[in-house]
């Protein structure tokens, strides 16, 4: 089976770049696609300085969601939005201004690896951050999830004047180039004696084999010396899982994309760049009433349930994965609530599940019922994850076949745009405009 790779370089055009982002692609890709993956063949996408945080989104979907082993490379910088203070990867066209609708939230690349085993999925991150931003993660920690491994490095504006380079991540592809790739523990000790003397005592350093959450930084070491762990970036207590990020919808591709690809493309992999959704074979529905529960194999001690549950949506067994989900929700309501954290991240699980199935009608249900529920706890309407909920309600709406279930969910999620506009202008009048010409085609 091959494995999938990312490499994504970004950061702003003009006074705002605070790294040459792009200008390590070029070694990156000069390495073999079976070494970036570290398995024996390998698909790989490019993202150059793309303009558009949905475009970035819907490679990272695909990349998510395609079977194998899957690396992401991240080189840009890390600003922080006004309106949240949550850390953005800055794109091509972002300033300071325009963080919140111009730049990829952080968490979004830590939502689309919620499915994902920790055991084939990594991310190789080197990042610059400017005062407000390197704060920020010196203080909490750089929240990549609990299904992948990190490394890298986040990095502050230097002292001096110009653009900084991505040394950590050239010093990988350089030793990558080698034609071997060791252990990800391994690869990220060598380039970081590579850099040492460029990053001794000013870098945060990410080092978070699978699984450990959430991530932690701490001072990088000079030979035979120690370094104290930067204070309030020690391990801390899991924090709950949000919500995924908004669903992309249709909008054009970010310049200087590119795709290569090595090896057997999976059909994932393949799909044409605007696909706004990966979504497997199959269109399961959920179980009805009376028929029998699918088998349901439990986590062994230490397991993560969702390395099972995307095992079966990847094999195509939509009704166990269903299945699983539901029991993970109704413990977790039982035991907590049914507008706890848990409980709410077991229902978005099944959301995305109903997506993956195809169905399109029980996803776009089941979002709007996690935005009022979170409406409902008294989160704010621009919280993350209420504006996430109303998002993929909205682009699951988009994706029903059927007018009429159409015309039937159209005005809730009118009633929830207006109150939830989210990031992207113009959301309410296109549910509206869409809802006005289903009504006039009505029989």
């Amino acid at each position: 089976m091959p494995g999938t790779v990312l490499l994504l370089a970004a950061s702003p055009l003009g006074r705002g770049r605070l790294v040459d982002a792009a200008g390590v692609l070029p070694v990156l890709a000069a390495v073999a696609p079976a070494v970036l993956s570290g398995s024996d063949t390998a698909n790989v996408v490019e993202l150059a300085d793309p303009l558009e945080p949905q475009a970035v989104l819907t490679r990272l979907r695909a990349a998510a969601a395609a079977p194998g082993p899957l690396t992401v490379y991240v080189a840009g910088q890390l600003q922080l939005d006004r309106r949240q203070r949550l850390p953005h990867l800055a794109l091509a066209r972002t300033t300071p201004a325009t963080v919140r609708y111009t730049a990829l939230p952080w968490h979004w690349v830590r939502e689309e690896l919620r499915l994902r085993s920790a055991a084939d999925t990594a991310l190789v991150v080197d990042l610059h951050a400017d005062a407000e931003a390197w704060r920020h993660v010196a203080e909490r920690g750089l929240d990549c999830g609990a299904n992948a491994a990190v490394y890298g490095r986040v990095a502050p504006v230097a002292g001096r004047r110009g653009v900084a380079e991505p040394a950590y991540m050239k010093a990988v592809a350089t030793l990558l180039r080698s034609g071997y790739r060791p252990p990800l523990p391994q690869l990220h000790e060598q380039a970081l004696a590579r850099i040492a003397d460029a990053g001794a005592g000013r870098d945060l350093l990410l080092s978070l084999p699978g699984g450990a959450r959430p991530p932690f930084a701490y001072a990088p070491t000079r030979p035979g010396r120690p370094a104290p762990l930067v204070p309030g970036t020690g391990p801390t207590p899991p924090a709950p899982i949000g919500s995924p990020p908004p669903a992309a919808l249709p909008v054009p591709s970010g310049a200087g994309q590119e795709t290569r690809a090595a090896g057997p493309v999976s059909p994932t992999a393949a799909r044409d760049a605007h696909a706004t959704e990966p979504v497997p074979p199959g269109n399961s529905q959920a179980p009805r009433p009376g028929t029998p529960t699918p088998h349901l194999p439990a986590p062994t001690p230490g397991q993560d349930p969702h390395a099972l549950i995307s095992a079966a949506v990847r094999s195509g067994r939509h009704e166990e994965a269903e299945a699983l989900a539901a029991r993970y929700e109704e413990r977790a309501v039982g035991a907590r609530g049914a507008v706890s954290e848990e409980a709410l991240h077991w229902a978005e699980v099944r959301a995305d599940l109903a997506m993956f199935a195809g169905d399109a009608v029980r996803s776009c249900r089941a979002w709007l019922a996690v935005a009022r529920r979170r409406l409902a706890a008294g989160q704010a309407v621009d919280a993350p994850a209420v504006e996430a909920a109303v998002d993929r309600a909205h682009h699951q709406w988009t994706r029903i076949a059927d007018p009429a279930r159409a015309r039937e969910l159209g005005p809730e999620l009118a009633e929830l745009r207006l109150r939830v506009p989210g990031r992207r202008q113009g959301a309410l009048e296109n549910v509206r405009r869409q809802l006005r010409q289903l009504q006039a085609t009505a029989p």
